[in-house]
């Protein structure tokens, strides 16, 4: 059952909406709400929440805001359903966006607490950067959770946010900060409706850098960005994740290669050769590494092949191999090792190779 319906086409458009999506969120919602309150942004601003059947007192503790946030100037829209079950994520943050009204969207979920600055900071950016998602920096709790996951987001350069687009880590600029307009959503949404197990965020971004768009970062920690056990993404599998990466990188890069080289002989090198589609198996020239015991092998053999005979693929040492490569190396763990041993070869990332681990 629908209930609190806004008809979009009779509100007045605001600068800008923060629009989240809601389920059993209570005991986060206070901190996350004052920190919307205490927003220095001076244009008109809306918060939009979509309640997905929550079972808890999510529902009253937004409503036990409106009069602060309205006071404020900041205008709410609250709806939802109570239907037996949740509908997922995807459907949430749609409805979230449909009911609102702003020409900029700042997504917010309902366990993360914005910094003070994050709404106008993000909205200046947006404003120069139009086809654009905007993310920013943020601050993990517990510190120490994710630190590897956590680093990334920080620290990868302008450049990368586009090139390691393929990394397990999923977009790189990461969805609880992502703000845009509305017309770039419209263009590559909506969000995947699939509920539990879809990675609604990766498809997203996936689709949003089809349609042409860009990535940015500010470069300030705007979010407060919490790890818990009933966080969704834990609902997403890795074999989910892996396909749709592979598909993505056979797209963009794959296509455009007549041949590479897949550095790692291991179990992620030999993984990412299986999946993929037999006219990209045939531009495999070489796996390099630096374990010895791999490389004297000479070859490895693709035993599950139906092809007569097995295809036998050399294994090199990464300074006998040649561009451009494909990375499954795990970054970050590796103590330097190996990006000093790309920066030994003079490569360029984003040309002679791509990062998918």
């Amino acid at each position: 059952i629908q209930f609190a319906l806004t008809v979009r086409s009779l509100c007045v458009f605001c600068a800008q909406s923060v629009t989240m999506p809601m389920y059993n969120a209570s005991s986060w919602l206070d901190e996350g709400l004052q920190a919307i309150l205490h927003q220095d942004f001076l244009g008109t601003m809306e918060l939009s929440v979509f309640d997905d059947a929550s079972t808890d007192d999510s529902r009253k503790v937004v409503e036990g805001w409106r009069e602060r946030l309205e006071a404020r100037g900041i205008s709410v829209v609250i709806s939802g359903h109570n239907s037996a079950q949740p509908r997922g994520v995807g459907y949430a943050k749609n409805k979230a966006i449909t009911q609102s009204c702003g020409q900029y969207l700042c997504f917010q979920d309902a366990d993360d607490v914005m910094l003070p600055q994050r709404v106008r900071l993000q909205y200046e950016a947006s404003f120069l950067h139009p086809n654009t998602l905007i993310g920013c920096k943020v601050q993990r709790v517990p510190e120490g959770s994710t630190e590897r996951y956590t680093r990334w987001i920080n620290t990868i350069s302008q450049d990368q946010l586009i090139t390691q687009v393929y990394t397990s880590h999923g977009p790189t600029v990461v969805m609880p900060t992502w703000f845009c307009s509305r017309n770039w959503y419209l263009k590559v949404g909506p969000f995947d409706e699939g509920g539990k197990g879809v990675p609604e965020d990766l498809l997203f971004f996936y689709q949003s850098l089809r349609q042409g768009g860009s990535v940015a970062r500010v470069d300030q920690c705007l979010l407060v960005y919490r790890y818990h056990e009933k966080a969704t993404t834990h609902s997403v599998t890795e074999e989910t994740i892996w396909k749709l990466r592979v598909d993505f990188l056979q797209e963009r890069v794959l296509s455009q290669w007549e041949s590479f080289t897949i550095w790692n002989a291991g179990k992620q090198g030999r993984k990412l050769y299986r999946s993929l589609s037999s006219t990209n198996q045939e531009k495999v020239k070489a796996f390099c590494d630096v374990d010895e015991n791999k490389i004297q092998k000479g070859f490895y053999t693709y035993e599950e092949s139906k092809q007569r005979p097995k295809p036998k693929i050399p294994v090199l040492h990464y300074k006998d191999a040649s561009a451009p490569f494909i990375i499954c190396v795990k970054l970050d763990m590796t103590g330097g090792v190996l990006e000093e041993n790309l920066n030994s070869l003079l490569l360029k990332e984003g040309t002679d190779f791509y990062h998918f681990n």
